[in-house]
């Protein structure tokens, strides 16, 4: 090839890669905007938001967190330890709705995956039709329920309703991940003399942290995020979840933009924690959990 051509050649390589991440820059830009006008809000004194192009705060103020957080001069009083107990409850509830679902899952999707008996296929599908009705079709019953077992206004009532839609999603997703496993492995532990409970002990779920992982993870987050279930059945601000108590901050007459943005970011702080710390987990389950041929 002569020059020109190489010249030519490396030229077109060079567009092309920077029109790549002009576009990546575009997307990011993109997905960014909304979330520095929701900062810039936080960070604006007063609640109405200034008409500009450019979302930043100009005379920056943590007033609003301070207000959030139950520690600023325009708070209700005793708002402090009303936001802790707040946040304590949507710890609580979606850690438990994330133990509940991976804890029973498990087991069902190992012997939907390993085990051939009667109504599998069946149950197969009728996990995945549970998936296409949303958790508020069924509040009535879910209600009824409750108020039968006089469990309404608990956590412990909201995280069973919760468990009734993530415990069939844990299912098929963790179904795939047991089929995905060659049977020589569990079957190469039992001739060294491991049980069946053994081998899926010490063998099958070593290799499916990753999956257990972003399974208790989704469960985590869609209990976290959960607002129309959890305002159904709460009633006092003692067992409000955090997205409940974000609500309180938009009326009908009056909308506090400011405390609902600097609310808003923290209620995601934690969420946006615990995915980055369970990301560097899952790079290294991926990696430690490969076959030797």
């Amino acid at each position: 090839m002569s020059a020109p051509s190489s010249q030519r050649a490396h030229g077109r390589a060079l567009l092309a890669e920077l029109g790549v991440h002009l576009l990546v820059l575009l997307a990011v830009v993109f997905a960014l905007y909304p979330v520095l006008w929701v900062v810039a809000l936080a960070l604006s004194p007063g609640d109405a938001p200034e008409p500009r192009v450019l979302p930043f705060a100009s005379h920056p103020s943590l007033e609003h967190f301070a207000a959030v957080l139950g520690v600023g001069a325009g708070s209700e009083a005793g708002g402090g330890w009303l936001f802790g107990r707040q946040l304590l409850n949507s710890v609580l509830v979606s850690a438990s709705t994330a133990i509940v679902a991976v804890a029973l899952a498990t087991p069902a999707a190992y012997a939907l995956a390993r085990f051939d008996f009667v109504g599998a296929k069946e149950g197969e599908r009728a996990l995945l039709a549970t998936q296409m009705f949303p958790g508020v079709a069924a509040s009535i019953p879910l209600y009824l329920i409750l108020d039968a077992l006089g469990l309404l206004d608990t956590r412990t009532g909201l995280v069973l309703v919760y468990a009734t839609t993530a415990v069939p999603f844990a299912i098929f997703q963790l179904r795939g991940a047991f089929a995905a496993i060659p049977k020589d492995l569990e079957e190469a532990a039992m001739v060294d003399g491991a049980t069946r409970f053994g081998a899926f002990l010490r063998v099958v779920l070593p290799v499916v942290r990753p999956a257990l992982a972003v399974t208790a993870l989704f469960a985590f987050m869609t209990a976290w995020n959960e607002f129309v279930l959890a305002a159904t059945f709460l009633s006092r601000e003692e067992t409000f979840t955090l997205p409940v108590v974000l609500q309180r901050y938009v009326g009908e007459y009056d909308a506090r933009w400011g405390r609902f943005a600097a609310g808003a970011i923290l209620v995601s702080l934690p969420v946006m924690g615990l995915f980055y710390a369970l990301q560097r987990n899952l790079v290294r389950g991926l990696s430690a959990g490969g076959v030797k041929g």
